[in-house]
Formats: structure tokens, C-alpha cells, sequence
């Protein structure tokens, strides 16, 4: 009893003077034990603690509102929960609109929309063996590079047969003459140009992420997919991604990922009124399509690790005015 009580004593003292005699003290110390969190000095602690308890409030205020049916997904503290939505976006949404904006119209095509075809009422590829398991990106702003290798493995596989992991770090070190810039931002048709023009790229296992910016260590030797080029689908046109999902495979998109609502994302599906349909800062993958209790939502896969959201994915919003900008830009690469 005499150590387990010296041992809370220890435990307390490592928690700053500021917030020793806060309620939310044990929640604190549980939260920073769980997802391995340490803060350079009084003052950085200090400031995380009151990010966190500011998420924290905005956790149980949302989820009360969802509990009475005002929403319809549930948020939760998660790893994210001491960062700001403004830290957070300039750490993991690496989505560059600027460039998307400014990119020469080259190598890509158009998806030719099929008038006649009818769509499914729900698809999900992760069940025909198209999809990888769940990655981290750590903090690095390689989305771009993770819906990239998702959308190219599903297509690989569709061509093959066989479901290889694809390298990120491949494009991170190497596909900076397309104009990407590593852990600062990217876009999935340049990495798909890159793939072109490279004749390849590596597999994760031969060239595994390290979640930072390094030199180019591609080696033909290693290629585990190429590419011919890439289709662009219809911006804007949620009919046209929905066939293009239907048809082809997981499809890379952008979204506007900015909100704390979904930083913090924990189940159901996801709808943000504050979202935008042209500010885009987050790559992703949709893998399907599906309903729930009259909801209509896309099934994407994330890349923040498994424990983030639905087991790292989440389900957004679908046929609802094109939210958060899913079906902006929206491309797949050609196999």
C-alpha cells in the first residue's frame, strides 16, 4: 500500500503546478499515459492542457446534441485531442489546393460517364481484397502520398491479381520534380505522373516510411506497380464518383479536413455544415459506398493510423451538395 501510494504521489508530481488541483487532473495524466505524450517544459504542458480541455468540452457538447439527434456522427478525445484544428491541418492535411489550382492540365483524363448505367446500391472494395490496411502518416503532411499508393494498390490488384503495399516514402523522397514537396504538401495526379515517368514504384517493403523528408532511394529492382497516367472525374459530380467507384476501384479524393469535428471524428456519418466545397486540404481514399437508416455516405479510408475514427476510416457524408468537397478532385490511376 506504501509504494502504490508513493507511486500516485510520483505520478502527480509529474503534472505541472498549474493544473495539480484541476478536476480534470486524472483524466489529463490518463490521456497523456495512453498516447504516450510528453511537453517541453511547464509552459508547453500548460497550453496543451488547455487545448484539450477546450476539445474535451466540445466533445460532450456535440455528442449530447448527436444523442438527440442534431448530428449524425459522434466525436471522441483521441490523440489529436491536444492540438488545435489549426496545428493540426498545417501537421496532417497536406492536400495542396494551390497547387491543384495551378497544375498543368497534362497526362490526365477524363472519366466518360456511362448515361445508362445503373449503380449499385452499395459497394465495398476492402471485401474483393483491393485494399491495404489501415497506415500512419505520422507528422508528416504525406497524405497525398497515401491516397496515391491506396488508389494505385486497388487498381494493381485489379489488374493482377495480387495486393502489394506501396511505398510513400518512395514518393516523398522522389516525385518533387512533378512538383510535390514531401512532407509539405502534395497532389495525387503528380504522384501518379511520377509513377509514369519512373517506369514504378517501390514496394513499402523494400522501401519502408519514415515519416520525414529524405534522398531519393528508388530502385528499379523493387517496383511492386507502375502506372500508364491517371483520369480526372467530373468535379463536383457526386454521379460520376459514384460510378467511378462502382466501376473502377477506390478512388483517391481531396476533402476539406479543417474542422475540429474532424480531427477529433469518431463514428457515424460524417456531415459538416462549415465544410468547404473548394478548400481542400486532405488527401483520402473512398473504397465504397453505402446507406444507413436512409443516410447515404461514402466509405473512406483514412491514414492516421488505425485508432483514429472507425477503426481509420470514416463515413462521409454522400448526395448532400458534394460536402466537404469529396467529389471536387477526384482521380485514379490507369493500370
Amino acid at each position: 500500500m506504501k509504494y502504490l501510494v508513493l507511486l500516485f504521489v510520483a505520478c502527480l508530481s509529474l503534472a505541472s503546478s498549474f493544473i495539480i488541483n484541476d478536476p480534470l487532473v486524472h483524466d489529463w495524466e490518463s490521456f497523456k499515459t495512453t498516447h504516450g505524450k510528453n511537453y517541453d517544459g511547464e509552459e508547453e504542458e500548460k497550453l496543451r492542457f488547455g487545448i484539450w480541455k477546450s476539445n474535451l468540452k466540445f466533445v460532450e457538447q456535440h455528442n449530447a446534441e448527436a444523442n438527440q439527434g442534431k448530428h449524425t456522427f459522434w466525436v471522441a478525445i483521441n490523440k489529436f485531442a491536444d492540438l488545435t484544428s489549426a496545428e493540426f491541418g498545417k501537421i496532417y492535411n497536406g492536400y495542396r489546393m494551390d497547387m491543384h489550382n495551378n497544375k498543368p492540365k497534362v497526362n490526365g483524363k477524363v472519366f466518360e460517364v456511362d448515361p445508362n448505367f445503373t449503380a449499385p446500391t452499395a459497394v465495398d472494395w476492402r471485401t474483393q481484397g483491393y485494399v491495404t490496411d489501415i497506415k500512419d502518416q505520422g507528422q508528416c503532411g504525406s497524405c497525398w502520398a497515401f491516397s496515391t499508393t491506396g488508389s494505385l494498390e486497388g487498381q494493381h490488384f485489379k489488374a493482377s491479381g495480387k495486393l502489394v503495399s506501396l511505398s510513400e516514402q518512395n514518393l516523398v523522397d522522389c516525385s518533387t520534380a512533378q512538383g510535390n514537396q514531401g512532407c509539405n504538401g502534395g497532389l495525387m495526379d503528380q504522384a501518379f505522373t511520377y509513377i509514369k515517368v519512373n517506369n514504378g514504384i517501390d514496394t513499402e517493403d523494400s522501401y519502408p516510411y519514415t515519416a520525414q523528408d529524405g534522398s531519393c532511394s528508388f530502385s528499379a529492382s523493387n517496383v511492386g506497380a507502375t502506372d500508364s497516367g491517371f483520369v480526372d472525374v467530373k468535379s463536383k459530380d457526386e454521379s460520376a464518383l459514384q460510378q467511378a467507384i462502382a466501376t473502377v476501384g477506390p478512388i483517391s479524393v481531396a476533402i476539406d479536413a479543417s474542422h475540429t469535428s474532424f480531427q477529433l471524428y469518431s463514428h457515424g456519418v460524417y456531415h459538416e455544415l462549415l465544410c468547404s466545397q473548394t478548400r481542400l486540404d486532405h488527401g483520402v481514399l473512398a473504397v465504397g459506398y453505402d446507406s444507413d437508416s436512409g443516410k447515404d455516405y461514402y466509405i473512406v479510408k483514412n491514414s492516421w493510423g488505425p485508432s483514429w475514427g472507425n477503426k481509420g476510416y470514416i463515413w462521409m457524408s454522400r448526395n448532400k451538395s458534394n460536402n466537404c468537397g469529396i467529389a471536387t478532385a477526384a482521380s485514379y490511376p490507369t493500370v
